[in-house]
């Protein structure tokens, strides 16, 4: 048995901070227009959460993602 771990990378990324910020926002702008009974805005935060997987996801392949081209790396 190996003691390495690969390390993921934890999502330090512009990418995944990008994405889930983006995501984050719809969750809150959605949670309050649902609790508001604003039928619309909860459907519109829903296509905008969809928006943010899609950013990330385009970013990441872009060279923003863990271990990127565009991504210097930090140093622990």
């Amino acid at each position: 048995m190996s003691t390495e771990t690969a390390d993921p990378g934890h999502g330090h990324s512009p990418a995944a901070w990008t994405a889930v910020t983006i995501m984050l926002i719809a969750i809150t702008v959605g949670t309050v227009a649902f609790f508001l009974d604003v039928q619309w805005l909860v459907w519109a935060s829903a296509v905008v959460l969809v928006v943010g997987l899609i950013v990330g996801w385009a970013l990441a392949r872009a060279g923003y993602g863990v271990g990127g081209a565009k991504v210097s790396p930090k140093v622990h």
